[in-house]
């Protein structure tokens, strides 16, 4: 299965916002028919196909569900604990695309705690 290499790109050039000690920290594999981009190791956001796969914190799937766009990541037909997906029209701009990378990179640093 193909992935939008496009938005793999432009998340990669995302990284460049971050502070260099972070940036240096990301590394990408392809996982599940797609490619994940991890901090330290941990995953924090992806691309399946034409979606955005985030990883996101359980105290922020909440508000997260409720913006347009987003839809809990059911890659095996039944929704993935703190995984969402967010179509491209939930990524348009830079910035709102830095929003969910943000939210991913969080996740991951919580984890690494």
């Amino acid at each position: 299965m193909a992935y939008n290499q496009l938005l793999a790109k432009r998340i990669e050039a995302s990284f460049s916002y971050f502070p260099k000690e972070m940036s240096n920290e990301i590394t990408q594999k392809k996982m599940f028919g797609g490619i994940v981009f991890l901090y330290k190791g941990k995953m924090s956001v992806g691309v399946m196909n034409n979606d955005l796969m985030v990883r996101v914190l359980s105290h922020e799937m909440e508000i997260s569900m409720q913006r347009d766009y987003v839809r809990p990541m059911d890659f095996s037909k039944k929704p993935v604990k703190e995984f969402i997906y967010v179509s491209a029209e939930g990524f348009k701009t830079e910035e709102e695309l830095q929003h969910w990378i943000e939210l991913g990179v969080a996740h991951a640093q919580h984890k690494l705690k």
